[in-house]
């Protein structure tokens, strides 16, 4: 099974959570989903895995700059519909990883879920 991190390239978070896998050696394939896209069953995977309110990043700019009337009475389509309009509102990085889903980045999460053993 391939380890593959999902993100924007130019996201900071995303270059920690890289560094972190390089770091620790990690291999891993990473897919831009700002520049390619996400694919709607992929999308609808990880919601059914983590739900869409751990993938739906309203901290970032691009949800705050949203009508209220789109961030109102949210719900799995709506939300889904969002992310897949403007992949930036992914929280990121999202990381398929031995069979896991991890989503966003803390050093302490990666280190008990992923340590050096996914190499």
């Amino acid at each position: 099974m391939s380890n593959i991190i999902y993100g924007i390239k130019n996201c900071d978070t995303m270059k920690k959570a890289r560094a972190w896998l390089d770091t620790n050696g990690v291999s891993y394939a990473f897919y831009d989903y700002k520049a390619a896209g996400v694919e709607k069953d992929k999308l609808k995977q990880w919601s059914d895995k983590v739900g869409w309110e751990t993938l739906l990043n309203r901290a970032g700019t691009t949800f705050k700059k949203l009508p209220d009337s789109d961030k109102e009475g949210l719900s799995e389509k709506k939300a889904l519909a969002l992310m897949l309009a403007q992949p930036s509102m992914i929280k990121r990085p999202v990381l398929e990883i031995g069979g896991k889903l991890l989503v966003g980045f803390k050093p302490d999460i990666y280190a008990k879920e992923v340590g050096a053993k996914s190499r």
